[in-house]
């Protein structure tokens, strides 16, 4: 290992993300209610530009009367992007009125390491004023050209910074590809169009000690497809997905969870290189295979999902 390693971010169960309107407050109580893991009141896409000072109060309500964190929900807002007059608002009077039970801030359309930088400072200066307990996340959605291509430097831009989502919609607008469906597989590209962005999300997230989330898949009539999306996504690294929709929650949860052959399996190598460690060994034999310190990384992976869903 290089002796440069980066501090992993705070571990939260992220399996299954639900996006809510901060425009509608009556799907609130549903999502309080949900199976979902984590929890974004939108201000952004989902809001109509009429409704974003009334989205702003509902999110602002919601956050200071609902029993998030009783629920074991991990609650975000997404506020709206820096090239817009309604992100500074937003964040003012989110964290002024309701930043004691904010969990994190997403952030959408980063572009570069600045755009994160002018957040941190703004929330230091209203935790500071406010004389709050909890430190505030970051997440930030890559999802244009710009932000991919400078990744990694977004990726070290703050010590707030929690995890980085891929956002495929706006990403393939910027790209100007021709998608089919938001997430899904366009059949004139051989194989997957959205690996290469995925795969370098997933490989800058745990260089720098990130969580690594996919974003939304849109047709949600289609079950099938978004496992499909999640199973892909899950095979490289990815911890966990959106749900635009409920309905696509426990297929999140689901397809993130790891299933108890791996976790029994997972607990069986650590138990045998432990053994082995004892008797002066590196490396140990399991079920008729050699398994050795980077086995045991990965199995360490596992059994510590396996600890964050059974502690939820």
């Amino acid at each position: 290992m290089s002796f440069i390693l980066s501090k992993p971010s705070r571990p939260r169960l992220h399996r299954s993300e639900l996006a809510v309107p901060g425009s509608s407050p009556k799907m609130f109580e549903k999502a309080l209610n949900s199976e979902a893991d984590y929890i974004f009141l939108d201000l952004e896409d989902a809001v109509s530009p009429n409704d974003k000072v009334t989205a702003r109060a509902n999110v602002i309500n919601a956050l200071n009367e609902m029993k998030w964190k009783e629920k074991g929900k991990t609650i975000s807002v997404r506020i709206n992007s820096l090239d817009t007059h309604y992100m500074y608002r937003d964040l003012i009077e989110i964290v002024e009125q309701a930043g004691q039970n904010l969990d994190t801030i997403l952030l959408p359309k980063v572009g570069t390491e600045s755009d994160v930088y002018m957040v941190d400072c703004m929330l230091t200066q209203i935790e500071t004023n406010k004389k709050f307990n909890n430190k505030i996340g970051i997440e930030c959605l890559i999802e244009t050209a710009l932000g991919m291509s400078n990744i990694k430097s977004i990726a070290k831009s703050s010590e707030r910074l929690e995890a980085l989502h891929f956002g495929v919609a706006d990403y393939a607008a910027s790209l100007r590809a021709r998608t089919v469906v938001i997430g899904g597989l366009n059949p004139y590209y051989p194989g997957d169009q959205w690996h290469h962005g995925l795969s370098e999300l997933v490989m800058t997230c745990r260089a720098y000690g990130l969580r690594a989330i996919d974003g939304p898949f849109g047709d949600f009539n289609d079950p099938n497809a978004y496992i499909e999306s999640a199973k892909r996504g899950a095979a490289i690294g990815i911890e966990g997905k959106w749900a635009i929709h409920p309905s696509q929650i426990e297929l999140a949860n689901k397809v993130f969870t790891p299933p108890e052959t791996e976790v029994t399996k997972a607990k069986r190598i650590l138990q045998e290189l432990d053994k082995a460690a004892k008797e002066g060994k590196g490396a140990a034999q399991l079920d008729g295979r050699m398994i050795d310190a980077a086995s045991a990384r990965m199995a360490e992976n596992i059994v510590n999902i396996d600890k964050l869903i059974n502690d939820k």
